[in-house]
C-alpha cells in the first residue's frame, strides 16, 4: 500500500456521520479551465462520483445522497441535457455489477418522470436489482428541487386534510418530514458542497437545518478520497448543539 494512502483519525473514525449529502459543483469549471468541452467535465466527474461510493461503503456510512440533477437543470441547453442523460444512463447499467459486489442499495428523490424513460427503466431495473442490499444506501437527487418536495408534501397534506383524513391542527414537523421525498431516512449529518460556492442551491431545504456545511474549493471532477476525508475531519471538530448550549 502507498504511503501516501489517506487516513482518517480515530477521532473522525468513531465520529462518522450517518448520512452525507453531496453537491458536486464543479463539472463545467473544470472542463473550462483545462479548454475541453463540458461533457468532459461531467464524465470526469463521473469518477468522482465512483471513487465517493466507494470510500463511503469502506467506510460504514449508511447513506450517501448526490445531488446528480437539478430542476433548474432542465433549463440548459438540449445538447448538454440529453449528453447528462445519455452518461447517467451508461453509469447506472455500468455500475450495478460493482454496486452489488459492495452491497449498495438504490434509491431516488426528485421528479422521475421527468427523465427520459431509457432512464428511467434503468434505474427501477438497477433499484430491483440491489434491492435486498444492506450496506451503503445511495440516494440520487434527479430532477430534484427542494422547494418543488415542499410543495407536494404541502399539496398532499392539504388534500388529506380537505378529506378529513387529517386535523390541520395536528400537523406538525413530523407530518411535514413524513409526506416528503427522504421520509425512510435520516436527515443528512453532513453536507458538502465542491468549487467553493457558498449557497444550497434547493437541495434538502427542509432536511438540512442543523446540518453541518462543509465547503472545499475543490471542484468536483477532482474531488476523491483524501477530500471526503478532509471533510469528515472537520466535521468530527464541530460542536452539534442542534439549537441548544
Amino acid at each position: 500500500m502507498s504511503t501516501h494512502a489517506p487516513q482518517l483519525s480515530a477521532q473522525a473514525k468513531a465520529s462518522l456521520p450517518t448520512h452525507i449529502a453531496i453537491i458536486m459543483d464543479g463539472n463545467g469549471r473544470w472542463a473550462k479551465q483545462r479548454h475541453l468541452p463540458r461533457v468532459e467535465g461531467h464524465r470526469q466527474g463521473a469518477e468522482s462520483v465512483r471513487a465517493t461510493i466507494r470510500a463511503c461503503g469502506e467506510l460504514g456510512i449508511k447513506y450517501l445522497t448526490l445531488y446528480a440533477f437539478s430542476v433548474e437543470n432542465w433549463n440548459r441547453p438540449k445538447d448538454e441535457v440529453d449528453t447528462l442523460m445519455s452518461l447517467l444512463l451508461r453509469f447506472i447499467k455500468s455500475e450495478i455489477g460493482e454496486l452489488q459486489k459492495n452491497n449498495v442499495r438504490l434509491e431516488l428523490i426528485g421528479q422521475s418522470y421527468r427523465l427520459p424513460e431509457p432512464v428511467q427503466e434503468a434505474i427501477a431495473k438497477a433499484k430491483a436489482t440491489l434491492a435486498k442490499n444492506t450496506g451503503l444506501t445511495l440516494i440520487l437527487a434527479l430532477s430534484y428541487g427542494a422547494r418543488q418536495e415542499i410543495i407536494e408534501a404541502v399539496r398532499t397534506i392539504a388534500a388529506k386534510a380537505k378529506r378529513g383524513d387529517i386535523d390541520p391542527a395536528e400537523i406538525n414537523e413530523q407530518v411535514i418530514s413524513q409526506h416528503l421525498d427522504t421520509r425512510h431516512w435520516p436527515d443528512p449529518d453532513l453536507l458538502i458542497r465542491t468549487s467553493g460556492e457558498m449557497r444550497v442551491s434547493n437541495f434538502l431545504l427542509w432536511q438540512i437545518s442543523y446540518t453541518e456545511l462543509v465547503v472545499t474549493p475543490t471542484l468536483w471532477p477532482d474531488f476523491r478520497k483524501p477530500h471526503l476525508y478532509q471533510a469528515l475531519e472537520e466535521f468530527t471538530n464541530r460542536h452539534r448543539r442542534f439549537g441548544g448550549v
